[in-house]
């Protein structure tokens, strides 16, 4: 990327594409092999994995060598490890479970420094030259283009409206799986309960001018997604693409015998 080039929370908040997938092992051969393919990033899963918390930041750290833009998804608002992984080098915060407005506005109070938020600072980090750089100078950097709020929608109601829920993200990702077991109908991503549900996750954020994301099995899911506004997608996961190529060699070797 030139030096003139949008980072990658600019182009999100513009509203290009970007693609990436969940990383759930704890090895860098998933990073580099993401940065390999041209993805656009990658959302290091501290909720649906075994990584432990120096696995999050040594893969973040490892990310930044290959030049890949990562999140880091959390199943609950914890400030110190929202801290933890920004610090590290994190492009952004991904939270689960997202219900209320009050949980929003928190999150994005944990990753703004004040006067905006409630972040607490340190030079002592990669993104500061770990001291080099002068406070005045870094905070400006950091308030000029911050770090990424993105919240899942995955339940059928809120604690508030929509709109006040999302108002304060960056992007509104919809979690369909666990949308679809809270609806009653678990796995049917495709059922009209499920997609009525997207559609007032959709508008609400559309109405408050946040964008979209969304998870997809597949690359046929995910331009369906697109199809329905989303510009921020995550497409599997390291586990599932090994699951599939594994699969699809077995497949392979058994019908040639």
């Amino acid at each position: 990327m030139s030096p003139d080039s949008p980072s990658f929370t600019a182009r999100v908040r513009a509203g290009e594409r970007v693609v990436g997938t969940f990383v759930k092992l704890d090895g860098p051969e998933s990073v580099d092999l993401a940065a390999a393919a041209g993805l656009d990033f990658c959302v290091i899963d501290a909720e649906h994995s075994q990584l432990t918390r120096g696995d999050v930041s040594r893969l973040i750290r490892h990310a930044a060598t290959a030049g890949l833009p990562v999140l880091v998804r959390l199943p609950a608002l914890d400030p110190g490890e929202v801290n933890r992984a920004l610090e590290a080098g994190a492009s952004g915060v991904q939270l689960s479970g997202l219900r209320s407005a009050a949980t929003a506005r928190a999150l994005r109070a944990a990753m703004r420094y004040p006067p905006e938020g409630a972040r607490s600072v340190s030079l002592a980090q990669p993104a500061a030259g770990y001291g080099a750089r002068a406070l005045t100078n870094y905070l400006a950097t950091s308030a000029a283009d911050p770090p990424l709020v993105v919240g899942q929608i995955e339940s059928a109601t809120t604690e508030e409206s929509l709109e006040d829920v999302v108002g304060v993200l960056d992007v509104a990702f919809v979690g369909t799986t666990d949308l679809s077991v809270d609806l009653g109908v678990p796995g049917e991503a495709e059922h009209p309960a499920v997609a009525a549900r997207v559609e007032e996750i959709v508008a609400a954020a559309s109405a408050r001018g946040v964008r979209v994301g969304g998870w997809a099995s597949t690359a046929t899911r995910a331009a369906e997604l697109g199809a329905r506004g989303a510009s921020y997608l995550v497409v599997g996961s390291d586990l599932q693409l090994l699951q599939l190529g594994m699969r699809a060699l077995a497949s392979e070797i058994r019908d040639r015998s």
